[in-house]
This record gives C-alpha cells, structure tokens and sequence, in this order.
C-alpha cells in the first residue's frame, strides 16, 4: 500500500523546533523518531548521527541543516499525537534533542530528473529562518544526493560522501586549482595519495572531453622533497622525472647558476647589505651584460671598463660622496687611482680613443696632484665632478658607447655565465669600488659552490642548456606535446641549496607565465598547477625583519608572491603540509579550498578552525578521529565542507609513502639485506 504525499512528507517528520539563532537551531525530537535506523528515506540509513544533514521548510524550499550534537534531556512525558494519556503521572521522561548548524537552502528548480523526480539545487547561504515549532524532516536520498552534488562544471570525481548516502563528490578544477589548494594532515593520513589521485583523476576527466587522439594540454609541476611521486606515475610514459642521480627513467636535475637572481644569490651567499651585496649586484650585472659581446677586441674591453667608470661616478655624484665628510672623499679618490691603472693605451687603439683616453687620464693625475702634500684637502666640488663625468662619457663614446650603455642592465636577467666568470666579475668590481678586503667570505661561499661534486651537477655542467629549452622541458611544451606532469626530486639536493633551487623553480615559473600572458595578444593565461610536497619547510613563517635575508626566508617569500599574484597569470599552487601552523600565513590565506586529513595536534587544530565560519566549526571536530582516505573538502571547490571518502588509488599509483615495517623485518618476514660498502662509497664518491 503506497502512501499519499502527504502522509509520506508526514512519516519524514522527526521532531520539531525549539529554539532558533542565526548559528544555531535546536531541535526536540519527537518520541516516534528514529533512534538508531531511518527506514523511510528509500533506502535504510543511520539516523540520529553527528554531521548528517536535515530538512526544514521554508518559503522557497528548504533550508539545510547539519547535525552538530545529540543530546538527551530529562522533561514532562510528551504528548503523543493521537493519544490521551488521561490519568499518568507526570514522571521526568527522557526526551532527545539536537542542535543543527544552518548551511543554505535546497530549491526545487522545476525540472525532472530521468527517472522523473524533482530536481533541487543546493545555495549557500540562509534567506530566512525558520520558527519554533516548525517541523524538522529527514531528507531523501534524492534530496541528500542533491545537497552535496550541486554545482557546475563539477568534472573531475574525488571521492564519495558517507554523509550523504555516499554521493558522489566532484569538483571543479577552476575552482580548485584555480584559487590554490591546501592538503593539510598528519603523517600517514592520505595527503600524499590524495595530491597524486587529484592529479591522475583530473588528467583523466580531461582526457574523456578531448577530441579523438588528442592529450590534455597540462601541465602538473610537482616539487617533490622526499622523493615519492615518481613511483605513483610509473605507468605514464611521458612524465617527466628530474633528479639529482640520474637513471634510464630519469634526467638529470638541472638548475643553471646563471638562472639565480640577485635575492638568490644574496641569500646564498649570506651577502651583507652595505657592502658585499652592491658588490655582487654590480658583479652580476657585468657578467650577464658580457654575454652579449661574442669577440672582446681591447677596444670592446675598454669601452665596458668606461661604462663601469661612467656608472659608479653617477652612483658616487648622486650620493654626495665626493664632498661628503671624511673619509668618504679620500675613498672617492683611492678608487680613481684604481681606475688609472686599468685606463691604459692600446697600440690597436685609434687616434681619436687614444686621445680622450689621455684627456681622462691627465684628469686623474690632476686631482692627484691636487690632493698630495702632508695635509690635503680631498674634497672635490661639484664643477670637478661634472667635468670628470663629461670626460668619461666622451671617452665612452669615442670607444662606441652609447647613453643606454651606460643604464645598468638588470642583474636578474637569466643571460648564460659561467660560475667562473662570476668569480672574476666579484673581483674586478671589488677592487673598482676599493672593497676587496669586505668580499673575502663571500667569494669563499661561491668558490665553495663551484668546487662542491654534490652541487656541481646541479648548477654547473649546464653546457647546451637554453632557456627556452629548460622551460619546455620543466613547464612543459607547446600543446603539452611532452607529457602533462613534471616531478622534480629534491631528495638529494644538498641542505645547503635545496631552499635556493625550489624557489629558483618556482620563481621561473611564475615569471615564465608572467611574460606569457603580457606577450599573448588576447592577454590570455597559460593554466599552470605547481604542487609543493612538505609545505612547511619550504614555506616557513619567518619574523618580518628587512635583514633577514637567509634563504629559506627568501624561498617563503618566492611562494608567498606566487600565492598573491600566481592567480592572474593562470598559476595555482598545492601546498601539503603536516604542520599548518608552522606555514606562512599570507600563503595559507590565499588558499581558497582545503583538504583536511586527520590533524591531532592542538596549534594545527586551532589554525584550521580559524578558516572557517563559527557555525561550521562542528564538521571540524571530527579532524583528530579521521580514519585514512577520509578528509574534509571545505573552501571555494565547494558549495558546503563535506566529509569526502577519498577514492582508492591502486597500490602500483601510490606515491612511495607508506610507514617502515618494522615488525615484518624484525620477524623475519620481510628480508632486508644491507651492504654498507656500498653505501659509504657512494657516500664518499670513491667511484667518482
């Protein structure tokens, strides 16, 4: 016997309410309610539970409730309906009651599914509030579906909701990866799998909407420190793996010195501020600037001394120091002298060079002589100077210069240098600006670099190594020909530059995107995902100190831009992180969506609550108990947070992740042989 509309609406009836607050609606259940089981919803499901979902109607449907907690009271026996209970004493009677988080609203949007039931559309937000004594009601699965499978463009399925009669949870890749995304847990709980699954899954998804024959055109850069994701895309032949140890699968991981800007290089070098780093910024501009000139003759040579000497005149002019109080003067005039050594006449000069060489020249032993004797004055006047300047700029034409020449070129342009190079650029500046004492310690750091086998394979042996081709084959190239995923291990990367090479990654990335969407006449963006495994210890919160130039400093602030302004140029960024409260907090308020995995510790717990509204802090409360595989999908990728089983990857896609087995190698069970020969060799580099 089927039940009328109205009698089936009526057995969905499980209590009714008795109280109401924008956060907060308490419900008193009635006694004929479900305890344990509901078995009128159209397929039997657990009623009363912790996070499920209700229904109370309104003007415009229903508004969407979630249960936070359950309780039970002890009050007046209550009425039933139908019931005179004449004559009973008025015993205490245990009567259940529940509170509910008002989530948003499920509207009827007058259409028919295909199996001809109505169709309803989930919105956030609450209109209106309901009144006491409104009836609460079970939702059906219909309904329950509806609630958490709302949205568009929802193309790439994650996982499944037990909530919510194990609905099927997509979501947009726009909204996910376009926003940036937060996988947050502990050891153990599923990020790893979860940041490979989202991979593989919207590859997946992508390649169903692609014509016949054709490849998504992605691209996936996975900064990986431990090592783990080039197991979990074995099976795609175009993934592209980098590393330290090259094998047959995988490239050599290269990052030329030449690509490192003036931060970088500061930071490497623990540059100080007043001398050391206007040295290197100057040096770093010398030796990119040389790479333009194929065949130095003596007169290219002298011409790029000129406009050095043009330029540090201008820099000393504009600061005052050439009538500034003692001593500065008298060091203006120890780096003149300098400079007349280098000023020297060659026969392959001609007539016109030699002669305004010797004009600069006679001006330099004129201020020489003007400031020899026992007590000399050395402060010079502004007309010297201005004369001086005019005499070197002639000298720097007559020699083929130009104005331009004499504008600095930007020490951060990625031109090809050697380290070198470098090396003698440091010095030769030095001894220009009359600091080489102060540049000691840093030029030991970068002849310690050079000279260092673990580095060298990195940053050095770059020969044949474009610009143009690196980006191609990290970013990836045209049309995504060359795969759609990219995984660089830094697992092997010395401690002292692993902070300076993912920042250096991720900055010519984010610059690479920048120049492609200023060059592109539509000004579009080319879609880029740059996933960052163990977070918190490239993305450190530091104190805000200007000094501070150290380089995990410096590689947090590269991230902390790109999670800032990644977004306009088509950059979205994935961050893993065990630690949520040791990440920055301007990169963590820039993620828009989040995937929680269980979190136990207390700080963790306390941040994550802080990223959702109070009347939705329930859901979060299930974070320390969190079975594996199972996370909470809050944020912009979602119309409400909801508990999402995670789908399953097969062991061979897993990244290689999983917990020592101590008890298997302890019993014999699993074999573990070890050869510390081996080991110590490779250490060591006997073999090499």
């Amino acid at each position: 016997m089927s039940l009328s509309p109205l009698a089936y609406a009526d057995s969905l009836r499980i209590g009714s309410i008795d109280f109401v607050s924008p956060d907060e609606i308490k419900v008193l259940l009635d006694i004929e309610a479900p305890d344990s089981l509901a078995l009128n919803t159209g397929t039997p499901r657990p009623f009363p539970r912790i996070n499920g979902y209700v229904l109370i109607s309104s003007d415009d449907g229903y508004l969407v409730a979630q249960v936070e907690w359950i309780t039970v009271e002890r009050s007046q026996y209550p009425k039933r309906k139908g019931m005179q209970d004449f004559g009973l004493i008025d015993l205490p009677y245990p009567l259940r009651k529940m509170s509910l988080n008002p989530l948003g609203s499920l509207q009827y949007d007058g259409s028919k599914d295909k199996d001809g039931d109505d169709r309803y559309i989930f919105k956030r937000g609450v209109e209106t509030f309901p009144s006491v004594g409104d009836a609460v009601l079970l939702p059906t699965q219909k309904q329950l579906r509806s609630i958490v499978e709302s949205g568009d463009n929802r193309h790439v399925k994650i996982g499944i909701s037990p909530l919510a009669a194990n609905a099927e949870v997509r979501i947009d890749p726009d909204r996910l990866f376009g926003r940036h995304l937060a996988v947050l847990g502990n050891t153990g709980s599923g990020k790893s799998c979860t940041v490979a699954g989202l991979i593989r899954w919207s590859m997946d998804a992508a390649k169903k909407e692609c014509s016949e024959g054709k490849e998504p055109n992605a691209r996936f850069i996975v900064l990986d420190p431990n090592g783990e994701y080039a197991h979990a895309f074995k099976d795609d032949k175009k993934v592209r793996v980098y590393a330290v140890e090259p094998t047959t699968d995988i490239k050599q991981l290269q990052v030329p010195l030449w690509f490192w800007n003036s931060a970088e290089w500061s930071a490497f070098t623990q540059a100080s501020s007043k001398t050391q780093r206007p040295t290197l910024i100057q040096s770093l501009r010398t030796v990119r600037d040389g790479q333009i000139e194929t065949a130095l003759t003596p007169s290219h040579e002298m011409r790029r001394f000129l406009r050095t000497i043009v330029s540090i005149i201008q820099i000393e002019r504009n600061a005052g120091s050439p009538w500034a109080n003692f001593p500065k003067p008298k060091n203006f005039m120890e780096k003149i002298k300098k400079w007349n050594e280098g000023l020297e006449v060659n026969e392959s000069f001609a007539d016109i060079e030699k002669t305004e060489l010797e004009n600069l020249r006679n001006k330099i032993s004129a201020f020489e002589s003007a400031r020899s004797g026992q007590y000399p004055s050395w402060d010079f006047t502004r007309s010297e100077i201005d004369e001086f300047l005019q005499l070197a700029k002639v000298a720097h034409s007559t020699f083929g210069g130009s104005d331009t020449d004499v504008l600095p070129i930007d020490a951060d342009i990625p031109r090809a240098f050697t380290g070198d190079a470098l090396l003698r650029s440091v010095e030769a500046n030095a001894e220009m600006l009359n600091v080489s004492e102060y540049v000691e310690t840093m030029l030991l750091r970068i002849r310690t670099m050079l000279c260092d086998t673990r580095m060298k394979t990195i940053t050095g042996n770059a020969e044949g190594v474009t610009l143009d081709s690196w980006l191609s084959d990290y970013i990836g190239s045209d049309g995504a020909s060359n795969g759609t995923v990219t995984i660089i291990d830094l697992s092997l990367v010395p401690s002292e530059v692993v902070h300076i090479i993912t920042a250096v990654i991720a900055r010519m990335t984010f610059e690479s995107l920048q120049r492609y969407r200023r060059l592109d006449k539509e000004k579009k963006t080319l879609p880029t995902v740059l996933v960052l495994e163990e977070a918190h210890t490239f993305v450190k919160r530091y104190k805000d100190d200007a000094e501070n130039h150290d380089a995990t400093t410096m590689c947090c602030q590269v991230f902390e831009k790109i999670a800032r302004e990644g977004r306009k140029f088509g950059l979205g960024l994935v961050l893993s992180s065990q630690r949520p409260s040791e990440l920055s907090p301007t990169v963590l308020s820039q993620c828009n969506s989040f995937l929680l995995h269980r979190i136990s510790n207390d700080r963790d717990q306390e941040l994550v609550h802080k990223l959702v509204p109070d009347n939705l802090r329930g859901l979060l409360r299930d974070l320390p108990s969190l079975p594996s595989r199972n996370a909470i999908l809050l944020g912009w990728a979602s119309e409400l947070p909801v508990l999402v089983q995670i789908n399953s990857l097969p062991e061979k896609q897993r990244p290689k992740s999983d917990d020592p087995d101590f008890w298997g190698v302890w019993s014999g069970k699993t074999e573990r042989k070890v050869t510390w020969k081996e080991i110590t060799d490779d250490w060591q580099n006997v073999n090499n």
